[in-house]
């Protein structure tokens, strides 16, 4: 049986303090040398990143729905193997 377990908001910061820390001090590093030293070559298009945020959309819609046909089909071989063992249980009385 699957059993989602849920963590608390606290926890998640507290596991990925690093990673955010990291994102935060490189983020106020960039923001800083563009806005006070005028570093205009740190700008990015929108084009591309708009297209790459496509691609991945269209790449998480298709493994969620393969996901959903692989549960899809486990349930079904569960539920014939649960009516088979009903049937032969019947049959054994």
């Amino acid at each position: 049986m699957y059993i989602r377990k849920k963590y608390r908001m606290r926890d998640m910061i507290r596991w990925t303090r690093r990673e955010i820390r990291f994102f935060i001090v490189f983020a106020l590093i960039v923001a800083i040398l563009h806005d006070l030293f005028g570093l205009t070559w740190l700008q990015l298009p929108w084009t591309p990143i708009a297209m790459i945020g496509t691609a991945v959309a269209f790449l998480v819609g298709f493994q969620s729905n393969a996901a959903y046909g692989r549960i899809w089909e486990a349930r079904k071989i569960w539920g014939g193997i649960v009516n088979d063992s009903r049937s032969f249980a019947i049959m054994l009385m």
